[in-house]
């Protein structure tokens, strides 16, 4: 990894002074907006457009709330094949597959499947470990800079494993952690209790656990509508209820962004439409294997605040994230292979109900619980696309899958000074779109 030497938000503004471009940022999600307000930090005209009444409707409205660089590593893995299988086969399991007629669907699961191989793996985590942390440590410098706040908390993620099998099991992530120098700590049941005083009423459930404490959490719909505020207030235009229709390119840059409104032109655009992404780049020649991975959540009023998480406790069985939002608790999880369908599934809900009712039975009624699902934009090796395309003025940042809200203010940043013509303070070649030729 190239070392990281920070640079005053002031001096970089400054290098970007002479060198003023008018930006198009399609995508008000989290990562849209990070991206418009570093571009608009670095001294570029920028206009975010999306066809959403407000910044932060889709995918990042309620997410599980988690910024985890630990847990910064591919779905494709050795052995996922195999435990895709078990998990297709649970009653409260993560993963469901909807079969299509769609050609891309399958395309992307022959891809993913590729991936899962140890050589792989190791280069594919390697990508994310090192954005997550990057982006980690920009997140801090962000709320240092500006006091955004939004319900955050810095008490780390405790995976608890509910059998010795998963224990045994830790062995491998332990040893990937040790390797990228991730802060860890391995506890028994009684360690897990001290750690998440609640579960101390369900400690016979608990094989042990598996904390880090350098992740954090915090409510990615409320940050992200705070920093488009703080955006705006700087000159950032904000242009919603506009529906994008296509990219207008001729030669090797693009033109303008067709829509509803009109065709909107500017000097470089920024695409971070998520799962959308794909749609309108295919018309203009250029394949990007991003596939939306379809995630729910449930949100439940505490009741006593005592019985609720401190921070976030992932379920290892079940694969979800239970994570203390202020006076809420929120639970996300489940993989589901669906295409572009937003249906809310029952079924679904009630998982996400059973592991807040199994692991935290006091912390609130789950039959006040609101009930959420969103696209999330998934590449086959698990790292973001970002970076430069073939069209010479447009930008990529998409495909962040479950991790858009751990890795949106490091790719912000990497793509502000991309865009400006400077060195990105990490390496960036192997997040490019142009990592999949041939």
């Amino acid at each position: 990894m190239r070392a990281v030497v920070r640079q005053p938000a002031a001096a970089r503004a400054a290098d970007a002074e002479n060198h003023v471009v008018k930006i198009i940022v399609l995508g008000s999600g989290v990562i849209g907006v990070t991206a418009a307000y570093y571009l608009n930090r670095s001294g570029h005209e920028v206009t975010v457009v999306d066809r959403q009444p407000a910044a932060a409707m889709e995918t990042s409205f309620a997410n599980a709330g988690e910024i985890s660089p630990g847990y910064a590593a591919p779905w494709a893995a050795p052995g996922v094949p195999w435990r895709a299988i078990r998990w297709l086969l649970m009653k409260h399991g993560p993963l469901v597959v909807r079969p299509k007629a769609d050609p891309r669907m399958w395309a992307w699961i022959a891809m993913m499947l590729r991936n899962c191989t140890a050589a792989r793996y190791a280069i594919n985590k390697r990508r994310m470990v090192r954005l997550a942390g990057y982006s980690r440590d920009c997140l801090r410098e962000l709320r240092a800079d500006t006091g955004i706040r939004y319900d955050e908390r810095t008490l780390g993620t405790l995976q608890v494993l509910r059998t010795q099998r998963q224990v045994d099991a830790v062995a491998a992530d332990i040893e990937v952690l040790r390797q990228y120098g991730v802060a860890y700590e391995l506890l028994d049941r009684d360690g897990c209790a001290r750690a998440e005083p609640a579960l101390a009423a369900v400690r016979e459930k608990l094989a042990g656990g598996l904390r880090l404490p350098g992740d954090e959490t915090g409510d990615c719909h409320l940050f992200t509508r705070n920093l488009a505020g703080l955006a705006a207030a700087a000159g950032v235009q904000f242009r919603h209820n506009v529906a994008i229709e296509r990219l207008q390119a001729a030669g090797d840059r693009v033109e303008a962004v067709v829509t509803g409104a009109g065709n909107l032109a500017a000097e470089a655009y920024v695409l971070a439409l998520g799962s959308y992404s794909p749609l309108l780049l295919r018309p203009l020649g250029i394949r990007l294997p991003v596939y939306p991975v379809k995630g729910y959540s449930i949100t439940v009023p505490i009741a006593d605040p005592d019985a609720a998480p401190v921070s976030t406790v992932m379920d290892e069985n079940y694969k979800v994230a239970v994570t203390r939002l202020g006076d809420r608790v929120r639970a996300g999880g489940t993989a589901e292979l669906a295409g572009y369908d937003l249906t809310l599934r029952p079924r679904r809900q009630a998982a996400l109900e059973f592991v807040v009712n199994d692991l935290f039975p006091r912390a609130g009624d789950t039959r006040q619980a609101s009930f959420w699902c969103g696209l999330r934009p998934m590449t086959p090796d698990g790292t973001p696309v970002l970076g430069p395309t073939t069209l010479r003025n447009l930008y990529l940042s998409t495909g962040h899958g479950t991790l858009g809200w751990t890795m949106a203010c490091g790719s912000a940043r990497v793509l502000a000074d991309l865009v400006s013509g400077r060195e990105p303070e990490i390496e960036t070649a192997d997040l490019a779109l142009s990592r999949y030729r041939g």
